[in-house]
This record gives C-alpha cells, structure tokens and sequence, in this order.
C-alpha cells in the first residue's frame, strides 16, 4: 500500500465517526483539490462531494458513483456546523419554514442562524447562497432536526414564523417571506405563538403574521 492509500484508509473510518459529514479542507489555487493527501485522493474516488469552495460532504455509501449531492439545507447546515458544532448553529427563517413543510421545493437560498459573524457563501454544486445569521440558537425556540449530514437544530414552526415577519429580508428573498407564513401559520400553536411573541418583544411582527389569517 502506498504512502497516499494509507493516508486514506485511515482517514476515512475518522470521518465516518464524525457528527457532522461536512469536511473543512484547504484547497490548492492551482487545482482547486484539497491540499491533504488523504482528503484529495477521497474526493478523486468520489468519496467527497464538494459543496462550496472548501467544504466537502462525504458521499452516502449507497451513491458513491452517482452524482449524489445533498439537498440544500443539509449542506448548509452542515457547512456552519463542520466549523462551530452542531450545538451552535441551526436551520431558521426559508430554510426552516422549509424544513417544516411552508413550501415543497428549495428556493435557492438557505438561511442558518450561529453564533458569529461570517459572509454569505455561495455553493459550487449548484445555483444557490447559504447566509449566515448571528443568533445563538440557545435563544431561540428550537427542535431536534435530522438531515443527511448529521443532527442538528431547526427553529420551531412558532419561531420561524416570528423571524419571518420580523426579518423578511433573511436570505436576500423577501418576496417568499409572505409564503412561507402562509403555508406555516395553520401549522401554529396559537397559544405558543402568542407567548414567545410576548417574551421576544415581537408583537409587531405577531400583528403582521395575524394580518394573512
């Protein structure tokens, strides 16, 4: 075996192991590869999938060959969780009025709330942007979510229509805020909405929700 296969072999049962299936790796500006031999020889394989200029997903077992990709909240969760944990970041606003059912298709833009400041990433796969927001998902009403890259959080239904109403511009698609409301709000526990709109000081942003009854 040589020096590269062996570097691989022992790096892929570590990134099996991982919580989160995103890999961060620094990429030569000649080739656009990873610079790690090991983690350049898993994406030649077909093993890594690159999502965005230096972030990897690795390939489910059942699609190495395929032109597999994760879907688009995946791997935007997957990107902010590869580099602050799973603990600190979490699907909100389109993303998770997407994740709760508001509308069946992605729209091109995902939205994740964590707890620093970094720029809008713009995906390599495919014709999307992910925006960082910076909440800290411990101050937010959250739920359990699964996805294809690890276990995460999502923002309540009730959460999600508050931020909303309150942020529409979230993910540059204003537009699709309107929507998405509509297709959460019967979705709502009134009595749970009306309460974390009160201790959030939104009832601004309850009123404007109220408005598409």
């Amino acid at each position: 075996m040589d020096m590269t296969r062996e570097v691989m072999h022992d790096l892929l049962p570590s990134l099996l192991r991982r919580a989160v299936r995103v890999v961060p790796a620094e990429e030569d500006e000649d080739t656009g590869a990873p610079r790690h031999p090991g983690l350049a020889r898993l994406a030649g394989n077909g093993l890594l999938h690159r999502v965005a200029a230096g972030y990897y997903a690795l390939v489910p077992s059942d699609h190495i060959g395929t032109d597999w990709r994760p879907d688009l909240e995946s791997a935007a969760w997957g990107i902010a969780a590869a580099d602050d944990g799973p603990r600190s970041v979490a699907l909100m606003g389109l993303s998770a009025a997407h994740a709760h059912g508001a509308f069946p298709d992605t729209q091109g833009v995902a939205v994740i709330a964590t707890t620093r400041n970094r720029p809008t990433l713009r995906f390599t796969d495919r014709e999307a942007t992910v925006s960082f927001v910076r909440r800290d998902p411990r101050r937010l009403k959250i739920e359990r979510h699964s996805s294809t890259l690890g276990n995460g959080w999502v923002t309540t239904v009730e959460q999600t229509l508050l931020d909303l109403a309150a942020y529409p511009q979230l993910g540059g698609r204003p537009d699709l805020a309107d929507d998405a409301i509509t297709g959460l709000i019967d979705k709502a526990d009134p009595h749970v909405l009306y309460s974390l709109a009160g201790a959030q000081r939104r009832m601004g942003a309850l009123d404007r929700i109220l408005m598409q009854v």
